[in-house]
């Protein structure tokens, strides 16, 4: 059999066509804003130990939020689905723990608490396949339906948290081995904060491993562009969907438990409440974008304990000022995902 050469100029040319290939950079604008944001609070504050412990707990309250609304951006991202029962969710997960607490208070504080959130982990995610196969199944692709029949899902579900729980707030207070703080210097660290972190830090990676390095990442954004045809290679899409809405569950649950014990007190409107806050991350963020999300929820925590500190007053619609100038400068979210 006689080779066949390949023309001289081939590699050129190949060469030629990677660099007609556009490349798309990494976007550092709103890491910039972020920043920014850190930057002008030195000043305001007029305090470096001030400074430290606004930043810390801002962050750290930021990323409680991206662990409860990371959920939320995975369901809609991936699967398309307005889900506004999801603080049904957060809520059954907060009260999880102040049952799971309340039955291990003779243990160390790091147990109980890391059992609390594997209890509402499960729970929550049993809960959230339920909910998916008998409320949110039969609207797929039916945005205004799913916004209706979830809200109505999440009005059942915290009637239902009501007969089990009670009506009224139970307090959640931390165990002991979380209390108080770390000095540094003038700056006062607390011992939750920098565990809440750590988790939120833990979920963000995770997500961003699973969703960018795994065959399962793969196989869901693939299902996401085309459907058919993933579906015609022999996978199960809709088994990959719902194990999303799952997850997605789970860790609204997980999120209830940092966001209850961040609160020291659980109502069953806690979910209600908290979900106004996610869904403004959300926006910022970019409708389904997971580091959107991220980047949004650290800007709203800060944003949050920054004003809190200075202008109480303000503090209670910073967030939604937040929203307006980011949505003024990219109205489509810090990160916008195609076609959203």
């Amino acid at each position: 059999m006689t080779n066949v050469a390949s023309p001289p100029n081939a590699p050129a040319a190949a060469g030629a066509a990677d660099e007609a290939i556009p490349r798309s950079s990494f976007d550092w604008k709103p890491i910039a804003l972020l920043l920014a944001l850190m930057v002008l609070a030195l000043p305001a504050l007029g305090s470096g130990s001030k400074w430290l412990t606004l930043t810390f707990a801002g962050l750290a309250m930021g990323l409680i939020i991206f662990v409860i609304a990371s959920g939320l951006t995975l369901v809609f991202g991936l699967m398309d689905v307005l889900n506004f029962g999801h603080g049904v969710f957060i809520a059954l997960g907060a009260f999880i723990a102040t049952s799971v607490l309340g039955a291990t208070a003779g243990w160390h504080g790091f147990a109980a608490v890391f059992v609390a959130m594997l209890v509402a982990m499960a729970v929550a995610g049993a809960v959230g396949w339920a909910f998916e196969r008998v409320i949110v199944r039969p609207v797929y692709g039916m945005h205004l339906k799913q916004i209706l029949i979830t809200m109505g899902g999440m009005i059942v579900g915290e009637e239902i948290i009501k007969v089990v729980w009670g009506p009224l707030p139970i307090a959640l207070p931390l165990p002991e081995a979380l209390r108080g703080a770390f000095l540094l210097g003038d700056a006062a660290i607390e011992k939750y904060r920098v565990l809440a972190a750590v988790i939120g830090l833990a979920v963000f990676a995770a997500v961003a491993w699973t969703l960018g390095r795994t065959k399962i990442g793969l196989l869901i954004r693939a299902g996401v562009q085309d459907r058919s045809m993933v579906e015609a290679l022999g996978y199960r899409i809709r088994r990959l969907f719902v194990g999303v809405f799952v997850a997605g569950s789970a860790l609204a649950g997980l999120g209830g438990v940092l966001w209850g014990l961040y609160q020291q007190t659980v109502t069953p409107q806690i979910g209600t409440q908290v979900n106004v806050l996610i869904f403004i991350v959300i926006i910022i963020g970019g409708l389904g974008s997971t580091f959107g999300c991220f980047v949004g929820a650290l800007l709203v925590g800060l944003m949050a304990n920054y004003t809190g500190f200075l202008a109480p007053k303000v503090a209670l619609f910073s967030n939604i000022a937040l929203m307006v100038a980011v949505l003024l400068w990219r109205p489509q979210g810090l990160y916008p995902v195609a076609n959203r």
